[in-house]
């Protein structure tokens, strides 16, 4: 018998923290996970990426693990949307198309195969592998101590950040050659997150579903990420579908971004709390770089964030996730690594992209973080007395982050600029 689980946040998706139970001998395998990166020769990460598609099955849409070296426990064979849809714009990035054509085939069959939705929406993972007939695996595990099959409960919710990312992916697909099947994936996608337009403050989105069918809970915060998600992504869907309707989406999700910053502190808020007013004070960094490269004009409107950043949560020649500055944030350096690239600091870029290569793991992938846990400044929704942490696993995100400062691609733009 497995021992009793125990609550840990395991990543922070979107504003979001993923309420994962896992089990003591998991959390073990963890503390014991070691310090120092693989010294093994590594292809670049776009050759990772793409060789884990090639490990997969040969044909049919796919979804790839999220944590690919976990073997047991909730994070086991758990595709997260957000990891997928970064990594299908990184492979289109890279030039393997047909390798995120197979990424792009399974968002769209999930689109139409829930299990209980109908409406257009995607949750926030799957079951990874290939999907097969009938409605699309969600990711869950048996736990012996309840005798029964568990799902987490962010897991099957409905994140709108995490829409906009599955949008972005779909439209970086969307080509002659493709018909209009991802575009009007996208489409769908955003008819869906409309519904979630809010009045209150200065507008914007809020965050999207939390929980199980039939009534998850729904999440009145708005998140300053994935206001500027929705901006690129539905910013980009009126360029491909000519329809002015997603341009207003788009100013609306912009406008609020613009209001979440603070000139005091040179920095943008993290977001608003439930009354979609109050501004959420931590200082998050994908929060800072994000609006640079995804709205138009911001980098140089807004220029001064970069330097908030550099302050405030440089890190062992990296960037952490907050001010606390325990450890380097992987995934945030390589964004912060793609935003230089972006604006011709070629040098400042190859030096955080050496931070990065340097959290090989084994498997050949990138470490999320140097640390075994980092802090983000946010705790549990479920616990308040519990931090959101990031631990040291492979991870599919931060691959993929390493793979776009790589190639210099910008997942707002799906070009090599920024907008």
């Amino acid at each position: 018998m497995l021992p009793e689980p125990i609550a840990y946040c395991f990543y922070r998706y979107r504003g979001l923290c993923l309420h994962t139970w896992i089990v003591t001998t998991f959390t073990i395998i963890v503390a014991a996970a070691p310090l120092q990166a693989s010294a093994a020769p590594n292809a670049s990460a776009c050759g990772y990426l793409a060789g884990l598609i090639d490990k997969a099955p040969p044909s049919g849409p796919l979804f790839l693990p999220s944590y690919p070296t976990v073997e047991s426990g909730p994070l086991h064979g758990a595709a997260y949307l957000y990891d997928n849809a970064v990594a299908a714009i990184a492979l289109v990035g890279c030039g393997e198309q047909d390798k995120a054509y197979r990424i792009g085939s399974a968002l769209l069959w999930a689109i139409d195969n829930d299990r209980t939705w109908h409406d257009g929406r995607l949750r926030n993972a799957y079951a990874a592998g290939v999907v097969a007939n009938g409605p699309v695996k969600l990711p869950g595990w048996w736990d012996n101590a309840q005798n029964k099959w568990l799902e987490d409960r962010y897991q099957v919710g409905s994140d709108n950040g995490n829409m906009a990312w599955a949008m972005l992916a779909l439209l970086s697909l969307d080509d002659v050659n493709a018909g209009s099947r991802f575009r009007d994936g996208a489409a769908r996608l955003g008819a869906w997150v409309a519904q979630w337009a809010d009045t209150r403050g200065t507008g914007g989105f809020t965050g999207g579903t939390f929980g199980h069918e039939p009534t998850p809970e729904v999440r009145a915060w708005k998140s300053t990420e994935h206001n500027t998600d929705l901006a690129a992504a539905f910013g980009l869907l009126a360029i491909r579908t000519g329809d002015s309707r997603w341009r207003d989406k788009a100013t609306a999700a912009e406008y609020f971004v613009n209001t979440m910053w603070n000139p005091a502190c040179a920095c943008f808020a993290a977001g608003t709390a439930e009354d979609g007013v109050t501004h959420n004070p931590i200082l998050a960094l994908d929060a800072q770089v994000w609006p640079l490269i995804a709205l138009h004009g911001a980098v140089e409107k807004f220029a001064s964030a970069i330097t908030t950043a550099e302050q405030r949560m440089s890190v062992d020649e990296g960037f952490s996730y907050g001010e606390d500055r325990d450890g380097v944030w992987t995934e945030g350096t390589g964004q912060m690594a793609l935003l230089m690239k972006l604006l011709g600091r070629t040098g400042r870029a190859n030096s955080l992209i050496a931070v990065i290569e340097s959290q090989r793991s084994p498997d050949g992938g990138f470490y999320a973080t140097t640390v075994r846990e980092l802090p983000t400044g946010f705790v549990l929704d479920t616990d308040p007395t519990k931090p959101r942490l990031y631990f040291r696993l492979s991870h599919l995100g931060a691959a993929s982050w390493a793979a776009l400062a790589e190639r210099g691609f910008n997942p707002f733009t799906v070009t090599k600029g920024l907008p």
